[in-house]
């Protein structure tokens, strides 16, 4: 099964872009991409995910792909959105799982549907932005800690660079689809082999033009949100959660992935020592499987 788009509804009428990837009667995950992401946001060994028996679906958060933004939005806003997708598809519970910008947006699910999720998983997921006890920027890349300052000057410092950005992004894998990132960043050498990959070079080009098909709207909304209160309480997570992360990590620095692991109640911490940002393709799926078996 490999439904590369439906449109479904959003509880105040907005369209939202879901796709659904695996064993269409297979145990279902939720995957919530990362910042920026899309639709398209899965592990690449397709066949894989229907052997393990499951089916995964992933959409497009608002402003990106083809659903429509949402301005001012909040992390936990993705909460209703979520669970209009799970009601149009006749899901009643699921597992959910969401790195880097997409592991906020599973703690608020995980807070705010805990009736329906079995398990959590968040990779390699940001910390909130006032969180205390943390250096938020510390052992962050350049490239992101100037994304981030655009971010809190507001959207009329963010849009516009953020547009340049991506531009820049769509025309660099056009001409080498290798160059999924530009040179300018320092990242572990785990991710750069896992970038060298072709079948990770495949899913990122689809991700990346999908992301970028309306402007960077999504973009922009998920970087304000992240550097304003996320609108829940990890306190109010009642259900399993994963917190993994790459102790290389520059992108979202380690140190997120501690706090989130002292902070989120009952958390499963898993710590990848020699990992950095993204995950593994090679066990990516076992992953899977273990999230659905904690619930």
């Amino acid at each position: 099964m490999a439904h590369r788009l439906t449109t479904i509804k959003a509880a105040d009428g907005r369209d939202l872009g879901v796709a659904q990837w695996g064993d269409p009667d297979g145990t279902a995950v939720l995957a919530l991409h990362g910042t920026p992401g899309s639709r398209f946001g899965r592990p690449p060994d397709e066949d894989g995910l229907t052997r393990a028996g499951l089916r995964v679906v992933t959409y497009d958060r608002p402003g990106y792909g083809v659903s429509d933004r949402r301005p001012g939005r909040r992390v936990v806003d993705c909460v209703e959105d979520v669970a209009a997708i799970a009601d149009a598809l006749g899901i009643d519970r699921f597992a959910v799982t969401g790195g880097s910008g997409g592991g906020p947006h599973v703690l608020a699910v995980a807070a705010r549907l805990g009736d329906r999720v079995t398990a959590a998983e968040c990779r390699v997921g940001a910390a909130p932005f006032d969180a205390e006890d943390l250096d938020w920027w510390a052992g962050m890349d350049p490239e992101n800690v100037r994304e981030f300052g655009w971010a809190v000057e507001g959207e009329q410092v963010l849009q516009p660079n953020l547009a340049r950005q991506a531009e820049a992004d769509l025309a660099r894998i056009a001409k080498d689809p290798s160059k999924i990132l530009s040179d300018d960043w320092q990242l572990a050498d785990a991710d750069r082999d896992k970038l060298a990959r072709p079948d990770v070079q495949r899913v990122f080009v689809e991700d990346m033009r999908s992301a970028y098909a309306a402007g960077v709207w999504g973009w922009v909304d998920d970087d304000l949100a992240f550097v304003t209160g996320w609108g829940f309480s990890l306190d109010e997570i009642k259900v399993p959660v994963t917190v993994r992360y790459g102790s290389q990590d520059v992108l979202v620095p380690a140190g997120h992935g501690a706090w989130l692991a002292s902070h989120v109640p009952g958390a499963t911490v898993v710590v990848h020592t020699e990992g950095g940002h993204l995950s593994d393709p090679d066990t990516r799926i076992e992953e899977l499987r273990a999230l659905v078996a904690a619930g």
